[in-house]
């Protein structure tokens, strides 16, 4: 097994043609180790070169109100308001640590997604 750290895109390709060619292996044997190894190392490359940011909080809140079928009228049990709502959801006000928590319990919206922006 030659495993070797992941520096550039040419590593990254031979390491997925690694995974490729493992991808069949059986837990608890020696390619099954080997695979998760390179996985781990695939991981945590990706991780570095192509990270995921957390979406700006109206946009997240959008997408949760479009996954529900939700109404902006909705969410004055969050809010207060229909006027809060529309002036957050216009980029006017900004989301106070209650509006957080309640929108991340009652939307289930990872708090991540709230406080980014």
């Amino acid at each position: 097994m030659n495993i070797f750290p992941i520096k550039n895109d040419a590593d990254y390709q031979a390491a997925l043609a690694e995974i490729d060619k493992l991808m069949d292996a059986e837990t608890n044997t020696p390619e099954g180790d080997a695979l998760d190894i390179w996985v781990t190392l695939v991981e945590s490359y990706e991780a570095k070169q192509f990270p995921i940011f957390a979406p700006h909080p109206v946009e997240a809140i959008k997408f949760r109100m479009e996954q529900q079928g939700l109404e902006e009228n909705d969410l004055t049990v969050y809010f207060g308001t229909l006027d809060k709502v529309k002036a957050f959801l216009d980029g006017r006000l900004q989301l106070t640590l209650e509006h957080v928590k309640s929108l991340h319990n009652g939307l289930h919206i990872p708090f991540e997604s709230l406080i980014s922006g």
